[in-house]
């Protein structure tokens, strides 16, 4: 989600108080109605509201998209929808994709206001966040009024991290995904996080700068924790797991993390297909009224790409 709409703080010397002043006013700003002419107005067609998943010991929001025709369709397929930002963002963020996609498919798109980067809430918090969102919705299938079997997870940045977790978590627990869709995602969080050209060419980009990728990085673990374990890239195995579309904005200093993570999809077999988007930068399918065209384009493309994984 683009921070170029806001003033940018100091990203390597935030304190923590200042970090969580700075996520509870930035994402009271992207809720907000004003929002609408960056993030896009939802589809008329879809229904959206909040609800709560009753997981153990807690209750974890999600926000959830379901076509206005729902009735006509019986049993619809699932999509689990993960939003970026990694210490900052929301679910309301991406209202204008997921309404579409609730729409348009039609499908039930549920997406999850997982826990936020912070000193304190590593980057495993936000992935098991992630995961109990999946499971929970295909074991509940009957009361949500899904088909269990018609499952597809969607991440956007950090999101993406997240989701691509999931389909490796959904493999090892014999839950078949139709699909995942990677848009710009994170996939490294360890010292290698860096070493890519597009890290260096697109490092001060205007929706997402190097700095901001320190701090998350700073955050992504606890000391003594192994990054690579919430590393997608660095995953032993990435064979058998869910047909991909990665989609990469090229302006994009994660642009080379989406290319990295495609090419060991395909080498371990997995199907991928790989777009990239040449005049757009990270975040671009949350911000249709900046970008236009390419928005649109990309949001087609997830669409057509889900429609026939649900076939």
């Amino acid at each position: 989600m683009s921070q170029a709409l806001a003033e940018q703080p100091d990203w390597v010397a935030m304190s923590a108080g200042e970090l969580a002043a700075y996520r509870e006013r930035e994402n009271r700003r992207r809720a907000s109605p004003a929002m609408r002419a960056f993030t896009g107005e939802p589809d008329p067609e879809a229904v959206i509201d909040w609800q709560e998943l009753a997981l153990p010991g807690r209750r974890l929001p999600v926000r959830v998209h379901r076509p206005t025709s729902a009735e006509q369709h019986g049993d619809l397929p699932v999509v689990v929808h993960v939003h970026g930002g990694g210490f900052v963002g929301t679910a309301v963020q991406s209202d204008w994709v997921n309404s579409h996609l609730a729409a348009r498919l039609p499908a039930v798109v549920v997406s999850v206001e997982h826990r936020l980067l912070a000193p304190d809430t590593p980057l495993a918090a936000a992935v098991d966040d992630g995961w109990q969102e999946l499971s929970h919705v295909v074991r509940h299938a009957e009361e949500l009024g899904i088909d269990p079997a018609r499952v597809a997870v969607f991440g956007e940045s950090c999101g993406g991290l997240i989701a691509a977790l999931a389909a490796t978590r959904a493999r090892g627990a014999g839950l078949d995904l139709r699909a995942q869709v990677l848009v710009n995602p994170v996939v490294d969080v360890t010292e290698a996080m860096f070493d890519h050209p597009s890290i260096t060419e697109y490092a001060q980009s205007p929706t997402l700068t190097v700095p901001q990728l320190r701090l998350i990085q700073r955050l992504a673990v606890l000391p003594g924790a192994d990054p690579g374990a919430v590393s997608p890239l660095h995953a032993d195995d990435l064979s058998g797991l869910a047909p991909a579309l990665v989609v990469l904005p090229a302006r994009d200093p994660l642009a080379d993390h989406g290319r990295r993570y495609a090419e060991r999809l395909r080498a371990a077999g997995t199907s991928v297909r790989l777009t990239e988007y040449p005049d757009a930068g990270h975040a671009f399918l949350s911000l249709p009224g900046v970008v236009g065209q390419p928005a649109e384009a990309a949001r087609t493309e997830v669409t057509e790409f889900l429609r026939g994984a649900f076939d």
